[in-house]
């Protein structure tokens, strides 16, 4: 009985009958109202209009479709729902804020024009990828900071408790999700010792993201433990379209010295000490140098729009960043908006994609990928490129895994090779090109990533973390099982069907 009371009040409970009853009271209404024959016709003019506004309007062609079909087939509320849940989350008050904070971040950041001119003369192809990356992402290229893979999840939390231990002067941590178990409590214990010695502890964490992970209020308790603290876009009882924009980020920064970003959450499956889905292949890139300045800003930046401050950054740049030796190659960290209307992640993977003269080698928990993306692959594949993508065998959402298998059999025609990870769920996000590039970061293959969240990563030319990606990706296919159209066959004909609706309606899930 206990137990039933506390899902029936819970947090969760409460919030989605809220959001249910508003739906449904619009409902009713527009219902209503669709009686009366001017009602209706203003309703079904308003949804036309929509519709011609989606089309004209600079938005992804798969988002397109995915609205126009539910507002002609429902045309009385389809252009009110539009209205109300398809346009950006974010009203122009915190857009103006965060623009305001991205010229500051503009300002915080300044590009070494010998590195870029070293870069452009030795390869213009790369240049040309970086200033893009530098020009929409303000974040700018650097040759003096050195990289590490590190792969499985479990190597990068002995990495960080390492580098936590080491801290000074500042410890900020930005996680999509965080959850109470063996990695974060070793975590949190380092980060209340740093807090009483006084470093500068700070966290933020995203609300939809720890929904069933953290208790309500959380934030709270680490402020009582000196451990200042930030949630992003927490959730409320209110039908709104802002529940689609999360902080996908996850980043570590020590110091100013040290930072760390990939796919690893701080969550035991991450690290394997539970297991989900199988065994959890995760990856994390490990920076040192200069190039950790940039992570420092985007994580101030965010801090910033959340406490609406105005921290002076230029107090947590260190004078020596404790790298000697230079890496014989490029480093690039970057951040991606869904604020800003630029397509930052996807434009620095179709550059990848198109560039590849030998070999593209990709890992993703989602293979959702729009027509561009799709074309990109299979072109890639066509003209002689080795393209393999790596998905996972079990899935962690049965719907997102259905839209995957969805896309196997395009890019297998194409000559795209695709592998599934046998031994559980695949959740690296990693690029690696022709042993000259790669990137490590939170962004998946999917719309949602691509489009609707805040991510980050590392763009990295001609350093040795590139053979690391390599390397370790390479010996993973050797476990994997290779996906043939026999393979596709024996996928249940309900389960294609299933692909394929939730395919058209991805970018809107």
């Amino acid at each position: 009985m206990q137990k039933i009371k506390r899902i029936l009040f819970s947090r969760v409970m409460v919030v989605s009958v809220a959001i249910l009853l508003q739906i449904l009271t619009f409902i009713i209404i527009i219902y209503r109202f669709s009686n009366y024959f001017v009602i209706d016709t203003i309703f079904t003019v308003l949804s036309v209009l929509v519709v011609l506004y989606i089309l004209n309007g600079k938005t992804n062609p798969v988002y397109k479709i995915a609205w126009i079909i539910p507002i002609l087939t429902f045309p009385v509320f389809g252009g009110l729902f539009y209205l109300m849940l398809g346009r950006n989350g974010f009203n122009k008050k915190m857009i103006v804020r965060m623009k305001e904070i991205s010229y500051k971040m503009d300002d915080s950041l300044n590009q070494n024009s010998q590195t870029e001119n070293s870069l452009f003369l030795e390869n213009k192809i790369a240049a040309n990828q970086a200033k893009y990356i530098e020009r929409y992402s303000i974040c700018p290229v650097y040759n003096n900071s050195t990289t590490e893979f590190l792969s499985p999840g479990d190597k990068f939390y002995k990495h960080l408790l390492k580098e936590l231990q080491k801290a000074e002067k500042y410890i900020f941590l930005e996680f999509f999700i965080i959850n109470e178990g063996i990695m974060w409590n070793s975590i949190l214990e380092i980060l209340k010792e740093k807090a009483k010695k006084g470093v500068d502890v700070r966290v933020i964490y995203d609300d939809v993201g720890c929904l069933f992970k953290l208790p309500f209020g959380y934030d709270k308790s680490l402020e009582s433990m000196g451990i200042k603290c930030c949630v992003f876009n927490p959730l409320k009882p209110v039908f709104s379209i802002r529940f689609n924009n999360r902080d996908h980020r996850k980043i570590a920064i020590i110091d100013g010295k040290t930072a760390y970003t990939g796919g690893v959450n701080l969550a035991d499956e991450y690290i394997n000490e539970i297991e989900r889905f199988g065994h959890w292949r995760d990856s994390a890139i490990a920076v040192k140098g200069e190039a950790v300045w940039s992570f420092a800003v985007m994580f101030l930046s965010m801090w910033n729009f959340l406490r609406n401050t105005d921290n002076d950054y230029s107090i947590f740049k260190p004078t020596d960043y404790g790298v000697n030796a230079k890496e014989n190659g490029y480093v690039q960290p970057f951040n991606d908006s869904p604020l800003d209307g630029e397509p930052v992640s996807e434009t620095v993977y179709l550059n990848l994609i198109n560039q590849a003269r030998r070999y593209i080698f990709i890992e993703t928990p989602y293979l959702i990928a729009d027509n561009k993306m799709m074309v990109a692959l299979s072109i890639a594949a066509k003209r002689g490129v080795d393209v393999r993508i790596m998905t996972p065998h079990i899935p962690d959402k049965w719907y997102a895994f259905a839209v995957t298998q969805s896309n196997y059999a395009e890019l297998l025609e194409s000559g795209v090779s695709i592998y599934e990870y046998t031994p559980g769920f695949n959740h690296g996000k990693t690029f690696v090109v022709d042993d000259e590039y790669a990137v490590v970061g939170t962004i998946n293959l999917d719309y949602r990533s691509l489009y609707l969240h805040f991510e980050c990563g590392v763009w990295m030319y001609k350093t040795k973390s590139v053979l690391e990606v390599k390397e370790d990706t390479l010996r993973v296919f050797d476990i994997c099982e290779k996906i043939t159209f026999d393979s596709i066959r024996k996928i249940p004909w309900y389960k294609k069907i299933i692909g394929l609706i939730f395919k058209i309606f991805a970018p809107i899930m």
